[in-house]
């Protein structure tokens, strides 16, 4: 599932590539009406696929966990998991264009602290997307904190706490809108700056998308999940994704899809769970989900650096800026397998678990109409 929320980040920033260092970017077609008409349509992919990215986050990491797991070695394996690529791609970004409109020599960022800050030189200097691992960052700090609460909670209750967490997210956009400063504006959003980092990026605001992501977990786990069609989630992501389009910020930021992606990511595990074969679990999807997260790490190198370095002031038409857009999305999911494959791979099988850790066991999900055991 990861492929296709990293996918709409990637098409976000391929139609329009605004960066702070490039204020006044070559877009992939020369009619400024099919740049501002597929803007329209794609700019809600990228807030709502790294809202995909924490909810997912907080369903695996809770789904892997075990009781008696020690900490440090948890810490560990998130570290490994996402710092060697961002340590990578940061310094790409900074060697090869970011340098230039990265303040504090991108520091900030390198040590993921940047979307504390509300200055958009800072969460969007360096390789601008790892902004959203500073939310990261803090979940896994987290996470053990978090678990033992959750843990907590009794069966019959547990779908009650998911919709709570989702009040809770209706509240922080009340918060937003009539408690932080409506100045000043920030270019091409609704919002004003203050408004729209505090949504957006603030860490702890996002940490709610997280925890949602952990109470569907433990739901499924407990095999409190009904039998929930894939066909109805998948409708409902859809439908969610098209109210995006026409619900004003900050709503449509998370609030509106978060709960058709909690439902989609428990349908689709619970699917998994009884033995059922669906599309995303193809080899081909999982083998585009393994590289999803270098998908998504490298594309600003794609698309800050090297569009502008191969096609200088270069826009086409309808049909030349859509083979554009293919040929560089085929070269990002290149760049993200080559950062998959060289990097996250070996760090993971050489730093991520002590050779005196023994592998996590599976959860017994208690669904007497799982067909698989877990």
């Amino acid at each position: 599932m990861r492929i296709i929320a990293a996918l709409l980040v990637f098409l976000c920033h391929a139609v329009f590539p605004l960066s702070p260092g490039n204020q006044n970017p070559t877009t992939p077609f020369a009619d400024p009406g099919v740049t501002q008409g597929l803007y329209w349509f794609f700019s809600p992919g990228a807030s709502i696929g790294v809202s995909f990215f924490f909810i997912l986050s907080g369903f695996v990491i809770t789904w892997s966990w075990r009781p008696g797991q020690r900490t440090g070695a948890y810490v560990r394996r998130r570290l490994v998991k996402i710092m060697p690529n961002h340590v990578v791609t940061w310094g790409l970004s900074m060697l090869l264009f970011a340098a230039a409109f990265t303040p504090a020599w991108g520091l900030p960022n390198l040590f993921l602290v940047n979307a504390w800050s509300s200055d958009p030189n800072y969460w969007g200097g360096a390789n601008m997307p790892a902004w959203s691992l500073c939310s990261e960052i803090l979940f896994y700090l987290l996470f053990p904190l978090l678990i033992i609460p959750i843990r907590k909670i009794a069966d019959n209750r547990l779908w009650l706490w998911a919709v709570l967490t989702v009040g809770a997210m209706a509240l922080t956009c009340v918060a937003t809108l009539t408690l932080l400063p409506s100045e000043p504006r920030f270019p091409g959003e609704a919002l004003a700056l203050p408004q729209f980092w505090f949504i957006y990026m603030f860490p702890p605001v996002r940490l709610l998308e997280f925890v949602l992501g952990m109470v569907v977990a433990r739901i499924v786990i407990q095999g409190r999940f009904p039998r929930f069609g894939l066909v109805p989630a998948a409708l409902l992501v859809v439908v969610a994704y098209a109210a995006t389009l026409m619900v004003p910020s900050p709503w449509n930021q998370t609030l509106v899809t978060a709960a058709p992606f909690a439902l989609a990511i428990g349908a689709f595990a619970t699917a998994n769970l009884r033995g059922r074969l669906t599309v995303l679990g193809t080899k081909p999807m999982v083998w585009l989900g393994n590289v999803s997260f270098g998908f998504y790490m490298t594309q600003a190198l794609v698309l800050f650096w090297l569009v502008p370095t191969l096609f200088p002031g270069a826009s086409y038409g309808v049909l030349g800026g859509t083979l554009l857009v293919i040929g560089l999305t085929l070269l990002n999911v290149v760049a993200g397998w080559l950062l998959y494959k060289l990097v996250e791979q070996p760090a993971m099988k050489h730093w991520s678990r002590s050779k005196k850790t023994p592998p996590a066991p599976r959860h017994r999900v208690e669904d007497p109409s799982a067909a698989v055991p877990a």
